[in-house]
């Protein structure tokens, strides 16, 4: 894996030397959008009984993903890890001093306001999870039920506000951060990306997604989503054999 380096990019009298560099591999990529997609479908479905199965399902998918962001954050590439972009308050101070003056630090990873989002997200995801698994299972009752939404409208405001952020900085360095998350390339010095997208790993987190959605779906009790569409697809089946 890549050798750890200081994620600030200083590319001042560097122009000749700057070229499109690999900043955030596979499973980072692919963990940012499941997790948008699965929090955007756990909120759609939140207040439907009949999508209650498929809701819980988008919660446990969320929670394997931040147990997985989690691992790769110690154990990841160099623009993945913890210690590479989670900063202490001077940093952060030292960062917002430089955005008022005009003249904002460029990091190759996230940037220290970026890593609180990130850390941010990541905790709420599991007070989400852990609240909505307890009111599912009905242990403590109403009040578990409140804070689950509670934490999951928290979560959406700090969601609007990383998105915000996202844009502010795109338009403020002079990139698109949108897009580096869909190739994971950006603009930098070649020893400062990393030299493996880890394709493999990226394989191993689809695979434990689907067997969470694969149990899920053996599991479905009668008159849930998943039993209804199983039983529609079945008779789709059996209709076109006595067709035949």
């Amino acid at each position: 894996m890549s050798k750890m380096s200081e994620p600030r990019a200083d590319l001042s009298g560097h122009a000749s030397e700057v070229r499109r560099v690999l900043v955030w591999d596979v499973p980072v990529r692919l963990f940012h959008w499941l997790m948008v997609a699965s929090f955007a479908g756990a909120w759609l479905t939140g207040e439907s009984e009949s999508l209650r199965l498929l809701h819980v399902t988008l919660g446990y998918t969320m929670g394997a993903l931040v147990a997985f962001r989690i691992v790769w954050g110690v154990m990841g590439t160099r623009y993945a890890r913890f210690s590479t972009f989670v900063r202490g308050p001077k940093a952060i101070v030292a960062y917002v001093r430089g955005i008022l003056r005009g003249q904002p630090e460029h990091h190759v990873g996230h940037n220290p306001l970026g890593a609180l989002a990130v850390l941010a997200l990541l905790g709420l995801t599991l007070a989400v999870m852990a609240s909505g698994w307890f009111s599912y299972n009905d242990i403590a009752g109403k009040s578990l039920e409140e804070a689950h939404e509670v934490a999951a409208a928290v979560m959406l405001a700090i969601v609007g506000i990383h998105v915000a952020g996202v844009l502010f900085s795109s338009w403020l360095h002079r990139e698109n951060l949108v897009g580096a998350m869909v190739t994971g390339t950006k603009p930098g010095l070649p020893e400062q990306g990393i030299r493996r997208p880890w394709r493999s790993v990226a394989v191993l987190m689809v695979a434990g997604i689907a067997g969470i959605w694969w149990q899920q779906w053996q599991g479905a009790p009668e008159g849930s989503g998943y039993a209804a569409i199983s039983a529609m697809v079945a008779g789709v089946g059996d209709h076109d054999r006595d067709d035949d």
